[in-house]
């Protein structure tokens, strides 16, 4: 049972005001039934209906989501596509209050469906980055990109991505890091412990998807090859020896409850184990994951926090500032947002 309720007009505004980054958000996974409509327009004779793309949304478990997500990716046909879902995905983080985000983009995607074509992928980066810049200037929402790769795709896709990303930095240095997403079950975070040491060496910084649908040992493994940020991290709760671990290192947690309530990997969100990582003093971040799939925003995940586990408005806040912290924002921007948040009543 939730410890402490309001008013929820007066705790959705609050949570609405509090400047908050969210640190686990795939594009493609942000992209709208509506906005599919919008682009089938675009490009096809006979263009989807809304009912017809809101069946590609439809999943049972963890394995019908990547389904689902392959099949509405493969709907984004060029720059002008990317562009449009990166700015509807910052309108929305906008309206919610998020002031930063760090966004998965499925680079190793984006490759494995265009034939491995190597100039595929510069076009369609240039439209993410007119939607970023355009995001800055008319919302004042900072995005850094973090280049995904997905692991059972193979080591040497992992490559193609992760070298992309340094060779594109020095131009643009919105591009912060690299992540591991895809299936855990296929594959761990062992074979790409060299890629992962490549990308340090080239001044990227490492996330990692673990411990979603694998245990704890996923876990370990993902802080083995130097993962600074651990995506899900639902399984530590298994391992008490990991939560030590973890808060000692102060690891910064991406946890995404709904996501995993969605992909039935987590009973609910009342039983996700966010609460016992916060009061453990783990360094723990909330996050969507993939909020047109999952059917949950960063704010409503804020919400769910409160209804669900009973989280305070000093908690949120904590939560809030626990997202700043963890992000790659250079210290002085951390800084500022952060004394701005102790104005926040």
């Amino acid at each position: 049972m939730p410890r402490y309720t309001e008013n929820v007009t007066d705790i959705r505004d609050f949570i609405r005001r509090l400047p908050k980054a969210e640190l686990h958000l795939h594009l493609e996974g942000t992209i709208l039934p509506s906005t599919l409509v919008e682009l089938s327009r675009r490009h096809d004779d006979r263009p989807l209906t809304l009912p017809e793309a809101e069946r590609l949304y439809e999943f049972t478990d963890f394995t019908g989501f990547i389904e689902s997500f392959k099949a509405v990716t493969r709907l984004l046909t060029g720059p002008g596509d990317y562009e449009l879902a990166a700015w509807r995905m910052i309108e929305r983080l906008a309206a919610q209050g998020v002031v930063h985000a760090e966004v998965y983009i499925s680079v190793g995607v984006i490759y494995m469906w265009r034939n491995h074509d190597p100039a595929c992928f510069e076009p369609i980066f240039e439209g993410l980055e007119r939607a970023r810049e355009r995001g800055q200037r008319e919302l004042g929402v900072s995005i850094y990109w973090i280049f995904d790769a997905v692991r059972h795709f193979s080591v040497p896709e992992a490559e193609r991505v992760f070298r992309k990303a340094a060779e594109l930095r020095a131009e643009f240095p919105s591009i912060i890091g690299i992540g591991l997403g895809g299936d855990e079950r296929h594959t761990g975070s062992a074979p790409f412990a060299a890629l992962y040491a490549e990308a340090r060496r080239a001044g990227l910084r490492l996330t990692n998807h673990a411990g979603e649908t694998t245990g704890p040992e996923a876990i370990r493994e993902a802080l083995a090859i130097g993962s600074e940020r651990i995506g899900h991290a639902l399984s530590a709760i298994r391992d008490e020896n990991l939560l030590q671990e973890l808060k000692v290192r102060r690891t910064p947690l991406e946890l995404n409850p709904t996501s995993n309530v969605r992909t039935g990997v987590c009973p609910s969100f009342a039983e996700h184990p966010l609460r016992s990582y916060f009061d453990r003093g783990l360094l723990v971040t909330l996050n969507s994951d993939d909020p047109a799939f999952f059917g949950s925003d960063l704010a409503n995940e804020y919400h769910l926090a409160h209804t669900e586990q009973g989280f305070t408005r000093d908690e949120l806040r904590k939560l809030a500032s626990n997202s700043l912290r963890a992000s790659f924002l250079a210290d002085r921007e951390k800084a500022a947002w952060l004394n701005q948040m102790e104005t926040i009543v």
